[in-house]
């Protein structure tokens, strides 16, 4: 676990080890959520990133009579 310090103008370096594991590049967006007491700052990519990422999904699911 990496300690992070807050500047006086409220801002922070993402660790090193933590930007590579992620892949964040320099002027990358990240969302900042703010979540049961903790900052989560997650990075914004484009929808285009998750193409694919369902393929081979199940789809075939049991419906109830008056949905057919």
């Amino acid at each position: 676990m990496s300690t992070i310090t807050v500047s006086s103008k409220y801002q922070i370096v993402i660790p090193a080890k933590i930007r590579a594991a992620l892949g964040i590049k320099p002027g990358e967006k990240l969302h900042a959520i703010e979540y049961r007491g903790r900052i989560e700052l997650v990075p914004v990519r484009p929808a285009r990133a998750a193409r694919g990422s369902l393929q081979g999904i199940h789809t075939d699911v049991p419906r109830e009579a008056d949905r057919t």
